[in-house]
């Protein structure tokens, strides 16, 4: 199995597409369509039908990005990095923000 390199909770940058240079929090990964979900970014209208406890009428929603139209933030100035992987003393393998060499994963 290939390792993450994007995993739910990090900070990425949107690099193609209506919403290019946007930033968001990943919510959700989808590793079989190589796909990830970001907060408020690439927001469609869905019109639903009513359900008990759902009003309907038109919802607006995430929908998934591809996962090469976003790229880990630097989380030393936020500018869009690729990620590498380095290990540590201690035997960890760690993600690193190829463009400062700061670790992502804490």
């Amino acid at each position: 199995m290939m390792a993450a390199k994007i995993k739910k909770g990090d900070n990425v940058v949107v690099l193609t597409g209506r919403d290019k240079g946007k930033a968001g929090t990943v919510a959700q990964v989808l590793p079989k369509e190589n796909r990830v979900v970001v907060q408020g970014v690439n927001l469609v209208k869905r019109h639903t039908a009513p359900k008990p406890g759902n009003p309907g009428g038109i919802v607006e929603k995430e929908a998934s990005l591809h996962l090469s139209n976003v790229a880990i933030a630097d989380p030393k100035d936020g500018k869009p990095t690729r990620v590498g992987f380095t290990t540590l003393e201690d035997g960890r393998k760690v993600r690193v923000a190829r463009r400062s060499g700061e670790q992502i994963d804490r």
